[in-house]
């Protein structure tokens, strides 16, 4: 279907009025917001802010208590085809005998049967994958025996090998070293060039700030979505992380002074 500037116009995701409840407790309460084609957005909040429990929502993975979403102006059903969900690495069993190749080959399942021969051009669109993702030497590799870089690396190409359009990714930055980071990034302003949407759950408000376009502020309710000159500012943060914001002192700082945020040292860095 050729795309027409009608068509860039529907937003690739628009989540309306959503609310869900764990144990009776709201976990997310009367969420909405809408995100355009193109950008890349970096879901944020403290924790136990309903950030990955807002992805499950939207990916019709848990009930809801009200509201709907939309995907490029349809429900879910109708373009999960369009649609890639890379979770957290910690959900996977990583001793499962499969290799790299294995787990990005999955990505084209949704493309035939889930059974039965999967087909040369479906494998050679896995190898592009692997290719595009850097780690085509890793092919034979079993999963468990990456670190975790490599890992979130193989999550990421076996969306790229489902060739979505919206990329719905749960932490793709956590647990990774700097070289990682640095080349998942890379790799994401690549999918955004090629007119993807990225949509990623991110902890690390350092980097939040130079690595999306638009940011949506989250605890258990909105606190703010648009682009991130309008998001992301100190009086936002306040409010989504009250005292916790002490903790980012210098964050406030910088934003306040127009500075770009620097990179949260990891744990293996500080040892």
């Amino acid at each position: 279907m050729m795309e027409t500037e009608q068509t860039k116009l529907i937003p690739a995701l628009e989540v309306h009025n959503l609310t869900a409840s764990y144990k009776n407790r709201p976990v997310l309460w009367d969420v909405d917001f809408s995100l355009p084609q193109g950008t890349i957005t970096g879901i944020i909040g403290p924790n136990v802010a309903g950030k990955t429990t807002l992805l499950k929502a939207i990916m019709g993975l848990i009930p809801t208590n009200s509201g709907y979403v939309k995907m490029f102006g349809s429900p879910l059903k109708k373009v999960r085809d369009r649609i890639s969900y890379v979770p957290q690495r910690e959900t996977v069993d990583w001793d499962f005998p499969a290799s790299v190749f294995d787990v990005v080959l999955m990505g084209r399942y949704h493309r035939g049967k889930l059974w039965g021969p999967i087909g040369l051009q479906n494998k050679e669109i896995a190898w592009r994958a692997l290719e595009q993702a850097g780690i085509k030497e890793l092919a034979d590799r079993q999963i468990g025996q990456l670190s975790g870089g490599q890992r979130q690396r193989v999550f990421i190409a076996r969306a790229l090998a489902r060739q979505a359009d919206l990329f719905i990714m749960d932490e793709p930055f956590a647990g990774v070293d700097a070289a990682s980071e640095t080349a998942i990034l890379a790799l994401l302003k690549e999918l955004k060039k090629a007119g993807k949407t990225i949509v990623i759950v991110h902890h690390d408000l350092h980097t939040a700030g130079t690595f999306f376009d638009w940011i949506v502020l989250l605890n258990t309710r909105l606190i703010s979505a648009g682009p991130k000159e309008k998001t992301f500012t100190a009086k936002n943060l306040g409010e989504a992380y009250g005292s916790q914001l002490t903790i980012f002192s210098e964050v406030t700082r910088m934003i306040m002074e127009e500075a770009h945020p620097v990179r949260e040292k990891s744990l293996e860095d500080r040892a």
